[in-house]
């Protein structure tokens, strides 16, 4: 099978495309030959070496996939069967994604909705679910389109992309932040009303400000995580999945504890299988499959490695699948 590999040794750090024997696969009781997987950021920081995602050597990244179930000793799962996979650390420390063929356990598989396709379904991966679990969180603590605007940052993303698209269907009033405002239109087709530029949130700002939203799906951290929740309303909730901009929260306790807002952590990791599977079934009825496909690009194994380091430059729009058996490129 092809996939991609990444190895490490003491001066060289290494992903390159690679034919390896299914031979080669690790421990799991489901053998999926992947149609579909994923360039996540996550991914770009594992592929580059940016980050120390990577736990083991040598890796398959890839902390997405989707195709049909080819060998199974799990009584859940059948040969044809649809699945996908988000997280539960492939890519990290167990091969994941990014190869012809991946070997996990049954228990980290979802069936796709008969809605999508298997590439619909990495046009949606890790960040469309992430973004469907901020969504949840919105509502299961109480906000609805009445109470007013929605900000969602790192809005050009995928998790931002999926965002918009989702909230506008729900009939929310979406402010878009994003760094590039060359992609208004792009935004303003996936539901948002407004499009703010970035530097209006990610600088520095007042521990309490002029209250404006009534929740945040908020992929970015640091400056821009800490400036929403001072300009949060009374009681409003706070989803917060990414550290685009950074680790940090250079915040105070003042939004929390003179207005009430709540912060959120969202955890698309390891999120429990009922949780995932909500998050899926409301995928299937709140986000337009249309929209899906305006929203990704396909690009091939032999492409990755280039398109993770455009996007850790914060040069790749939306969603972006790789289809692991296309040819090469000429």
């Amino acid at each position: 099978m092809k996939a991609l590999q990444v190895n490490k040794s003491e001066d060289d750090y290494k992903a390159s495309v690679i034919e390896i024997s299914e031979s080669k696969l690790p421990e799991g009781d489901v053998t999926v030959a992947v149609d579909y997987s994923t360039l996540n950021f996550k991914d770009s920081l594992a592929i580059t070496g940016a980050s120390p995602v990577i736990r083991s050597f040598p890796m398959v990244p890839g902390i997405d996939l989707a195709g049909i179930v080819k060998e199974s000793s799990s009584p859940s799962l059948q040969p044809g069967d649809r699945v996908l996979l988000n997280g539960w650390g492939v890519g990290e420390n167990h091969w994941g994604g990014l190869a012809q063929c991946a070997r996990v356990k049954a228990d980290w598989l979802v069936k796709i909705p008969e809605t999508f396709t298997t590439m619909q379904a990495m046009g949606i991966g890790t960040a469309g679910y992430t973004a469907m679990l901020c969504i949840m969180a919105l509502e299961k603590n109480g906000v609805s389109p009445d109470d007013g605007e929605i900000v969602v940052t790192g809005a050009a993303g995928g998790v931002g992309s999926v965002a918009i698209a989702i909230l506008a269907k729900l009939g929310f009033t979406v402010v878009a932040s994003s760094g590039r405002l060359e992609q208004t239109d792009y935004l303003v087709s996936l539901g948002a009303n407004e499009v703010i530029g970035r530097q209006t949130l990610s600088e520095p700002g007042k521990p309490l400000g002029k209250e404006r939203w009534a929740g945040a799906v908020d992929a970015v951290g640091s400056h821009t995580l800490a400036n929403i929740c001072a300009n949060t309303k009374y009681g409003g909730i706070v989803a917060a999945c990414g550290l685009a901009q950074g680790p940090e929260l250079p915040a105070t306790v003042m939004p929390f504890i003179l207005r009430s807002v709540s912060l959120i952590g969202i955890d698309s990791v390891y999120a429990t299988r009922e949780l995932r599977e909500e998050a899926w079934q409301r995928l299937a009825r709140d986000l337009n499959p249309d929209l899906i496909d305006t929203m990704m690009s396909v690009i091939g194994l032999d492409e990755v490695v280039e398109t993770a380091k455009n996007q850790l430059k914060g040069q790749t729009l939306g969603r972006i699948v790789v289809d692991v058996n296309k040819e090469d490129s000429p």
